[in-house]
């Protein structure tokens, strides 16, 4: 979530005149997140998030996004719903931006995650895989280790002012993960972005999940893999490591719904160690092109230092969870 594109009151009315929703009676801008411009609304005191979908989004994939969220909410899995306008569309036009209003979810997001708390996200997690494995949607993964390379040739020549050693680092790591990444493991529709920030609790209890918009088809387990890099290290960016209880019962409430293959458990470093490198590039892409003006939280691309190099130097399974 950010805010690139600014708009006023009068915008937000004429864009809710396409509801049936009510008025606004108040508005504020996000900008927590890099990828989309996002709004607080209050209509007739209930509460919904704007979102406004910026360049690097593709319109095609607009579809699979809100497809994606209504059929979830028909499974009666935790997240935002899509709100369809007066033409019965989730997906709405103003001044040439594709924008689509959902749901307010409540709750937070936890600064601090309990090894419960990780559990219980586990469980979440494999609700999702298995609710939408029979969905006839799909969106092939556009940050895929496909991709990683070209984004490496984008900064490599300005990345070093972030950290002196950062070209090496990413071409040593890289090209380990391209020569090791597994194939033919099972795959399906993943949400791909799970930080603590997307995901909801209330009074310590799982609320749900938001941020759909990096969804698409990938390995069930490069998900896992996600979720270790992004909620299962502890302490500060320069001295992070990796809490081996979090991952346990990460692992635990996945299981519990839907269990891993060997290939799957056998896969977990690489595609951890890759998992790392598609966020600290992407970061590193973030933090070299920011946008002039734009209300943006860009997120510190150092704190993967640590991450890849606890995965380069893992062996097995075995130094993720026991």
């Amino acid at each position: 979530m950010a805010v690139y594109t600014k708009f006023d009151q009068k915008d937000f009315e004429n864009i809710l005149s396409n509801y049936s929703i009510g008025n606004l009676s108040s508005f504020h801008g996000i900008k927590e997140g890099i990828e989309n411009t996002n709004y607080f609304l209050k209509v007739n005191n209930t509460k919904y998030i704007l979102t406004i979908y910026e360049k690097r989004v593709k319109e095609q994939d607009l579809p699979f996004f809100s497809n994606l969220m209504l059929k979830l909410n028909d499974a009666k899995f935790k997240c935002p719903v899509p709100i369809l306008n007066n033409d019965n569309q989730a997906i709405s036009k103003y001044k040439e931006k594709k924008l689509m209003i959902t749901s307010f979810l409540e709750g937070k997001a936890k600064e601090i995650l309990t090894p419960n708390n990780c559990g219980e996200i586990g469980r979440e997690v494999a609700k999702l895989h298995e609710i939408t494995k029979f969905y006839k949607i799909s969106r092939e993964n556009d940050l895929s280790i496909g991709s990683w390379r070209k984004i490496f040739n984008s900064v490599k020549e300005k990345c070093s002012s972030i950290h002196v050693d950062l070209p090496n680092l990413i071409e040593e790591n890289l090209s380990d993960v391209e020569k090791k990444w597994p194939e033919k493991l099972p795959k399906g529709i993943i949400h791909a972005d799970l930080f603590q920030d997307n995901i909801f609790f209330t009074r310590d209890n799982f609320s749900g999940i938001i941020d759909f918009y990096f969804s698409c088809n990938d390995y069930y387990a490069f998900e896992i893999a996600i979720c270790f890099n992004a909620l299962c290290f502890d302490g500060v960016k320069d001295n992070l490591s990796f809490n081996v209880t979090k991952a346990k019962k990460f692992i635990d409430g996945y299981t519990s719904v839907r269990k891993l293959t060997t290939q799957e458990r056998d896969s977990i470093k690489i595609l951890s160690q890759g998992a790392s490198l598609r966020f600290l590039l992407t970061r590193v892409f973030d933090a070299i092109n920011t946008v002039e003006g734009a209300m943006v939280k860009v997120k510190d691309p150092i704190e993967y230092l640590k991450r890849l190099e606890f995965h380069k130097n893992s062996k097995s399974f075995e130094d993720y969870y026991f």
